[in-house]
C-alpha cells in the first residue's frame, strides 16, 4: 500500500529519487525494482510497479479501438508508459516527454494512492488542494462517508 505525500527534488537529469519508506513496499509488490510511468489526464505522473500496471494496461487495450472517446485515453495511458528501473541510489529517470507533459521542474510531490504513486508538479499540486478545500459538496457515492 503505497500512501502518504513527500515533497521531492529532482535532480539536473530528472531523477526523483524513491523514500526510503517506500522501498521496501516497491520490493515486496516486484521480484526487480521495475516500474511503469506514464501520464494522467489530469496533468500528472502515474508510477506504477511494473505488476500492478500489467492488469490495466491489458484493459486499456481492451477499449473499442475506433471510438474516439477510448483512443484519447489509450494514446495517453498506453502511449506515453514505459518501464524505468531504479538504479542503485534508489533514483527513477523520468523522461523530457513526461517532464513536459507534467510540467515538472524542480519540486515534485509524490503523493500514494494505494497500488501506484502520482508525480505533480509542486503548484499545480498545491492548486488541486486548493480547489479540495474549497469544495463543499460531496461527490456522489460519498453522502454517507465518515471519517
Amino acid at each position: 500500500m503505497f500512501q502518504g505525500a513527500a515533497a521531492l527534488s529532482l535532480d539536473a537529469k530528472g531523477r526523483l529519487t524513491v523514500p526510503s519508506r517506500h522501498r521496501d513496499a516497491l520490493l515486496e509488490k516486484t521480484s526487480a525494482p521495475s516500474l511503469v510511468l506514464t501520464a494522467h489526464p489530469d496533468g500528472c505522473l502515474l508510477l506504477y510497479p511494473a505488476s500492478a500496471w500489467g492488469p490495466i494496461r491489458a484493459r486499456v487495450m481492451g477499449f473499442p479501438a475506433l471510438d474516439a472517446r477510448f483512443s484519447v485515453w489509450k494514446r495517453l495511458l498506453v502511449g506515453f508508459a514505459g518501464e524505468v528501473e531504479i538504479d542503485a541510489a534508489w533514483r527513477v529517470l523520468i523522461s523530457p516527454e513526461l517532464r513536459k507533459f507534467a510540467s515538472l521542474e524542480k519540486s515534485v510531490m509524490l503523493v500514494g494512492q494505494g497500488s501506484h504513486f502520482e508525480i505533480w508538479n509542486q503548484d499545480t499540486w498545491e492548486k488541486q488542494l486548493q480547489q479540495l478545500t474549497t469544495q463543499t459538496q460531496l461527490p456522489p457515492g460519498m453522502e454517507d462517508f465518515a471519517l
